[in-house]
């Protein structure tokens, strides 16, 4: 069967356009009479319901939108509200209009994977795309997917700026000059060789895999020294607690492409995730906060990451409202 807008079967979807301006325009009480009517309409035919559910994820999205591009939506209301005398042209100002929303949405989601300083880094990666470099002096350097780094080598230093993401090195042994990683929270100085450190959400995350660092606060006041098999987390608050892990199996996690998680909320699970999925992953994180899952996840295939939370926790729902843009959540009544 051939299908029009959003893969709904034509007859459908040239009802759907009809919805989405009656719900858009007109008064308040002129839209409250169309929201009845739209109720009516959803409950006289599958198909109909299954078209209003999309309505409502191309509607939903609005809101997003317009926060993450300071209120520009205009480009999309213009072309819904172009030509409205007659239904053909209304339906083909919504076809317009949804695709200027798509432009606006691509648009969002690049700034999402790629913040402006990323966009301009010496090396970075996109979500899912792993890279290894051996640099200048023979240091071995990994991006996990969404990294970014700038590099900063001279004859007294050598430095690598992580603007974000996860990365690995294996520091190639130079006695005259120091190699330090920084990020906005901590200056990291290699005493030894491998260490992954990981940037996400204003927070640096150090651990080590062999030998020692030397960490400083960027504010330079506190200072740690961080031994093989130990983690340790900055942010705005100065330096963590120092955590245990295990080497060989963080390593093998890495090596591999995988999320290893222990007793951890799915919150967090889903904002790794995120950071690997090409596009957003949306959820509720007071609705989860209270589900904690032990597993081990690919992050290459994040699709088949999701499947297997939803395989092992009743009642969650992934929904894919586009190939990118994905919503998590467990309906009440689910637990």
């Amino acid at each position: 069967m051939q299908t029009d807008v959003a893969g709904l079967p034509p007859e459908i979807a040239e009802q759907a356009a009809d919805w989405i301006v009656l719900l858009s325009y007109g008064t308040p009480a002129e839209r409250k009479q169309a929201r009845a009517e739209f109720e009516a309409w959803q409950q006289r035919d599958p198909s109909h319901a299954e078209a209003a559910a999309r309505l409502h994820s191309v509607l939903g999205r609005m809101d997003d939108i317009r926060a993450a591009t300071d209120g520009r939506t205009e480009p999309a209301q213009a072309a819904l509200k172009s030509g409205l005398q007659t239904k053909q042209r209304m339906r083909r100002a919504v076809t317009v209009g949804l695709s200027a929303l798509c432009l606006v949405l691509a648009g969002w989601l690049a700034t999402q994977a790629f913040p402006p300083a990323a966009l301009t880094a010496d090396l970075r990666t996109a979500s899912g795309e792993w890279q290894s470099h051996v640099l200048e002096d023979g240091t071995r350097l990994t991006l996990a997917g969404g990294s970014a780094v700038n590099l900063h080598f001279s004859a007294e230093r050598r430095s690598i700026e992580l603007v974000d993401g996860n990365i690995l090195i294996d520091v190639a042994h130079d006695a005259a000059r120091p190699f330090v990683v920084d990020t906005a929270e901590a200056d990291i100085r290699a005493l030894g060789t491998r260490f992954i450190v990981d940037r996400h959400r204003d927070t640096t995350t150090l651990s080590m895999l062999e030998s020692d660092t030397l960490v400083r606060t960027a504010h330079g006041k506190d200072h740690l020294i961080v031994h093989a098999g130990q983690r340790l987390r900055i942010d705005g608050d100065g330096l963590g607690t120092i955590e245990t892990v295990n080497q060989e199996r963080l390593e093998s996690a890495w090596n591999r492409h995988q999320l290893v998680v222990s007793a951890r909320p799915v919150p967090q699970i889903l904002d790794e995730l995120d950071r690997y999925h090409s596009g957003r992953i949306f959820y509720d994180a007071d609705q989860l906060q209270d589900i904690r899952m032990t597993a081990v996840l690919p992050l290459e295939d994040t699709g088949q990451a999701l499947q297997l939370l939803a395989n092992s926790v009743p009642g969650l729902r992934i929904r894919r409202l586009t190939p990118y843009l994905v919503m998590v959540d467990r309906p009440a009544g689910d637990h």
